[in-house]
């Protein structure tokens, strides 16, 4: 692999000079601007895979108007920042470099340490290798997915369940499961949901896909319980399931036909799939409420109105996302968000449910939190549903 240039931005000149020597000893390419002009009349040219370390108090141009500009450059560098302010502006450059589709690497708190520095270097480096490994070696990539094969698929039962257990954090017990649909594609094997969700979505047919899952694991849940599996399963809706008023009635009676607790169901919402007309979501999924069926808000944090939703609409479950938890070990910012969401949830009367717990760290300080549930890596990754019951119910 071509090791990457990575290029210095800063006004501070002596600063510049420590970071080139450490890159060349690295055995790195350096570039040094103490410029933004400068920097900027010559990105255009800027080699592929490049870093740029990027200082955010400049007097001539901040590192803010200087991301602005490379968002509109063809062979956009991947960016380390620097700020001797405090985190919060690191944290608000960095989630904001990252909405503009900028690739944020890391950011680092001035003084730098050299080794913080090196560090995320090299682990860009290893990110690029990991890129350039799975690149070779996956042969037959799959192509692009023609749209009518995905109408077929959802038409003719080519969609199937995987399941990723829910943990009770003060038992270790199994409290429910979370559906995740994959497509068993008859040529080209198992395709996992980021390369046909947003296909469903552009061509209208989330709705169907959405339907179609809810009676499968509706399905499933009937046949778990009759082997003494007895446990919800979280299914995740789209806008266009919630703008039916008649799906309340429609999926208590599917429950209903299938001797199921309307609460082995749980819907999982996003802050999102609200954001349209939410006289009619609240109508809907107050109703469900009532008919006994769980509401989950999932990926919470990452939304604009969290607490106004809250207040709003039932909620018996408080997903905290995954971004917070994995990153909250090594940030305080997103540790205080974790407690809070999990201190607001409780507050609440919701279950708080931790996703993406991939360490035993994670673990250990979501349970000293009182976080209810955990869901992560750590525990299973999505699998059949015959492997659920083998692991948890099976003797």
């Amino acid at each position: 692999m071509v090791l990457p240039a990575v290029n210095f931005l800063d006004d501070d000149k002596d600063l510049l000079l420590l970071f080139s020597n450490m890159a060349k000893a690295l055995g790195l390419k350096s570039l040094i601007y103490d410029s933004p002009e400068v920097f900027l009349n010559g990105v255009s040219d800027i080699e592929k895979n490049s870093l740029l370390v990027l200082d955010l108090s400049m007097p001539e141009m901040d590192g803010v108007q200087v991301m602005r500009e490379l968002v509109e450059v063809n062979n956009t560098p991947a960016l380390i920042l620097v700020s001797g302010h405090d985190k919060a502006v690191l944290h608000s450059a960095e989630k904001l470099g990252r909405a503009q589709g900028l690739d944020i690497v890391a950011s680092l708190t001035k003084p730098i340490s050299l080794n913080s520095l090196e560090s995320a270097i090299k682990k860009y480096i290893k990110r690029l290798e990991l890129k350039e490994s799975i690149f070779t070696t996956v042969v037959n990539a799959p192509s692009e997915i023609p749209p009518s094969e995905l109408l077929q698929a959802i038409e003719n039962n080519q969609l199937l369940l995987h399941y990723q257990p829910k943990i009770c954090m003060e038992t270790s017990s199994i409290v429910g499961v979370e559906a995740l649909v994959r497509w068993n594609h008859p040529e080209r094997g198992l395709i996992y949901p980021d390369q046909f969700i947003k296909l469903s979505e552009t061509h209208g047919w989330i709705g169907k896909l959405t339907h179609n899952v809810i009676q499968m694991s509706v399905t499933q849940s009937e046949h778990w319980l009759s082997i003494g599996m007895n446990i919800p399963i979280s299914v995740n809706i789209s806008a266009d399931n919630i703008t039916s008023l008649s799906l309340p009635e429609q999926l208590a009676q599917m429950l209903y036909e299938k001797k199921l607790n309307p609460s082995n169901l749980v819907l999982e919402i996003t802050e999102s799939v609200l954001m349209g007309e939410l006289v009619t979501s609240l109508d809907i999924l107050t109703r469900m409420r009532i008919k006994g069926i769980g509401l989950s808000i999932d990926d919470f944090g990452t939304g604009y109105s969290s607490l106004s939703l809250l207040h709003k609409i039932p909620f018996t479950e408080l997903k905290i996302d995954r971004s917070f938890v994995g990153s909250m070990l090594e940030d305080t910012e997103a540790m205080a968000i974790v407690k809070t969401c999990i201190m607001l949830g409780h507050e609440l009367n919701m279950n708080v449910v931790a996703e993406g717990v991939e360490t035993q760290g994670h673990w250990d300080a979501l349970q000293k939190m009182g976080c209810d549930v955990a869901q992560g890596y750590l525990i299973s990754r999505p699998v059949p549903a015959e492997s659920i019951y083998k692991q948890y119910y099976s003797i």
